[in-house]
């Protein structure tokens, strides 16, 4: 039990904006890192875009939503949608 509950908690939860819902339970959502180059100091920004099931279908494009690492549900998918912070205006 106990090794269960670590493992759960390792997962990685990202925050991002979704910018597609074209696909039927899946939507694309782009996160963004900022990092500091490690010999210039300088902060880069970063975006990866990620495919999200979302079995219900409630997110909409640009939502500002949180994911989190699951098992893989498909070749593309091994995040779901955990919740959605802020609906587009």
């Amino acid at each position: 039990m106990e090794k269960q509950i670590n493992e759960r908690s390792r997962r990685k939860i990202f925050a991002g904006i979704v910018v597609s819902t074209k696909m039927a339970k899946t939507i694309v959502v782009e996160v963004e890192t900022k990092t500091l180059h490690p010999r210039y100091r300088k902060l880069v920004i970063r975006h990866k875009k990620y495919h999200v099931h979302d079995p219900k279908s409630e997110a909409k494009l640009n939502d500002k939503v949180r994911i989190i690492e699951t098992r893989p549900i498909s070749k593309t998918k091994f995040y779901r949608l955990l919740k959605i912070t802020e609906r587009a205006k």
